[in-house]
């Protein structure tokens, strides 16, 4: 982190910080995902978990993804105040002191996992508190500075709720979980580095060793396919585990059938064609990456919700 936390506590004195900028300070977007996939491992659990206690361990786990946002806006402010994307946010805005950002995030860190502890179990606390510090110490502070793998082992970080969800039921992570896990692990790396494809000199302005920056968009569209390729072998793995089915397995061969697609139109392209049309093609891959795992996880959800009410669409399944 750089000197300029002073600077920014200066300026936010001479703006006072309204609730929208606290509640942007928290990540919204990110921890709506959080919760959806931390819900959909808890529903997917084989164990039923009542009403009260779920919408509870949900709650704390929301508010310990906005932790970890707060914790990443403190530490991240010099580089959010270069990047055209993250300009706005309240710390490089000056609307919100590094400090006060600062204790937020330790704030609500101690909250949730002292809470989720209490309302679920001591094995779901540790989990999350795991997650917090994996993403504020492992990616923010070290990887995400230091190599250009920063999102491929920080993916690990957003990949946790579903596995926190399913123990939250079950007290104890499992084949299924792990495979929760590992869908977010590896759809990460594509999601960002289309991102990083067409937000072009963003990251090199910031400092930040993004792959595009340090190897070049040539390898990162590679990169893209392989991980892609990847992502449709487990998905389609997935279907035929115990939280698989023949809702899923549709879902799967859609969604990645039209993602490797994507993949490979990213990856034939230059970087002429792709300046020429406005790299309307990266921005459509990215958009199509946010649907890709919200559709995943719903047909997950849809899976469960079967099986509990005892209807099977395939003999044998």
């Amino acid at each position: 982190m750089s000197d300029t936390s002073t600077i920014q506590g200066t300026a936010a004195g001479a703006q006072e910080a309204q609730f929208g900028d606290y509640f942007a300070l928290l990540k919204p977007r990110v921890m709506s995902l959080v919760v959806f996939t931390a819900l959909a491992g808890l529903f997917v659990a084989p164990v039923a978990v009542h009403p009260l206690l779920a919408a509870a361990s949900i709650l704390f786990i929301a508010i310990g993804a906005g932790a970890s946002g707060a914790l990443n806006m403190w530490w991240d402010a010099d580089i959010d105040a270069v990047m055209k994307r993250t300009a706005r946010r309240p710390v490089p805005a000056g609307r919100i002191s590094g400090e006060a950002a600062r204790d937020v995030g330790l704030g609500l860190s101690i909250l949730s996992v002292m809470m989720l502890g209490l309302s679920a179990n001591p094995m779901a606390a540790a989990l999350l508190a795991f997650t917090i510090f994996f993403y504020a110490v492992i990616y923010t502070m070290w990887l995400k500075r230091a190599t250009p793998q920063n999102i491929v082992i920080g993916g690990a970080a957003g990949a946790f709720p579903p596995m926190i969800g399913w123990v939250v039921a079950t007290g104890h992570v499992s084949l299924e979980a792990a495979l929760m896990f590992a869908l977010i692990f590896i759809w990460t790396p594509p999601h960002f580095w289309a991102l990083a494809l067409f937000m072009k000199d963003d990251y090199s302005k910031a400092g930040v060793p993004m792959l595009t920056v340090t190897h070049g968009r040539r390898v990162t569209r590679r990169q893209v396919l392989v991980y892609t390729l990847l992502l449709a072998a487990l998905a389609l793995g997935i279907a035929f585990s115990a939280i698989g089915g023949p809702v899923f397995l549709a879902t799967a061969l859609v969604l990645n059938a039209r993602f490797v697609l994507g993949a490979l139109r990213l990856w034939r392209r230059d970087e002429v064609q792709a300046g020429a049309d406005g790299y309307r093609a990266e921005k459509r891959f990215f958009r199509q990456s946010l649907y890709y795992l919200f559709l995943h996880f719903l047909a997950l959800m849809a899976e469960a919700g079967l099986d509990r009410a005892g209807v099977t669409l395939v003999e044998g399944w």
